[in-house]
């Protein structure tokens, strides 16, 4: 008997006003996969991640979490989720880590990972800070809880974002582009968080520019191009032997590995 996918994406199409970014895409990820989207800018990687989460609204197509169905309400442009708790609680399953951070300025490190567990979740605050102190140890800035975002670098503060995202206790998680806004030393301190992430066996999306990153670390890779799959599978295979013009053309241009 199959497996239900954490992720269920059918047929997804999504439109700002006459422009249409995403044209039918279908994407899955069990238990466990890691799946990198990559693309050039522009090609709706972002976009597919956001009505993932349902920071975007989509209109034609479903997404399922765990075999759920996200429930509609309207149609086309005016397609809305119809029950508010179900979109909360799959957005809490699916912790987002976002490519600009997006960390509270006025809030200390700590206080950023324990927030969403407290006010979201209602959890025991003790029991929270007890995991946030953990989960900063994992991500290597235990001694950063006390400080706040704007002593810390870009690659520190991505990986508080990480530790924040962590401490919701997600079914999965969805990384936007998480290394792209730092410089070459500091994405090393991420990638390395990420790809122990991948070791544990946790069911990651990840939308990336970084091919060696993306080959190490996924299961399967999909290849979006102008709203659509151009082509997709395990990493070994479409890095070494892409079969399409566009896929050679876009790695002969990264840093593919």
């Amino acid at each position: 008997m199959p497996k239900t996918p954490v992720i269920e994406i059918r047929a997804l199409h999504k439109s700002y006003g006459t422009l249409d970014v995403l044209k039918g895409v279908s994407i899955n990820a069990q238990k466990g996969d890691v799946v990198s989207l990559i693309g050039s800018s522009g090609s709706g990687k972002s976009t597919l991640l956001r009505c993932c989460n349902l920071l975007e609204d989509s209109q034609q197509g479903e997404i399922l979490f765990k075999g759920e169905p996200v429930r509609w309400k309207g149609s086309g442009l005016h397609r809305h989720p119809a029950d508010r708790g179900q979109v909360t609680r799959i957005r809490t399953n699916l912790s987002m880590v976002f490519q600009s951070f997006n960390l509270w300025s006025h809030m200390t490190v700590l206080q950023n990972v324990m927030e969403a567990p407290l006010s979201v979740l209602k959890q025991d605050r003790a029991e929270v800070e007890a995991r946030a102190r953990a989960l900063l140890d994992k991500v290597g800035i235990g001694d950063k809880a006390e400080v706040y975002p704007a002593q810390m670098s870009g690659g520190q503060q991505q990986r508080a974002a990480i530790a924040r995202a962590l401490c919701m206790q997600p079914e999965a998680l969805l990384f936007d582009e998480p290394t792209s806004a730092l410089d070459p030393e500091l994405e090393k301190e991420v990638v390395r968080v990420i790809r122990a992430l991948a070791e544990e066996g946790r069911t990651m999306l990840i939308v990336t520019h970084d091919m060696r990153m993306a080959a190490d670390v996924s299961d399967h890779v999909v290849f979006l191009h102008d709203g659509k799959i151009e082509e997709q599978g395990p990493p070994e295979s479409l890095f070494k032997t892409p079969q399409t013009a566009r896929l050679r053309k876009f790695l002969s241009h990264s840093d593919a590995a």
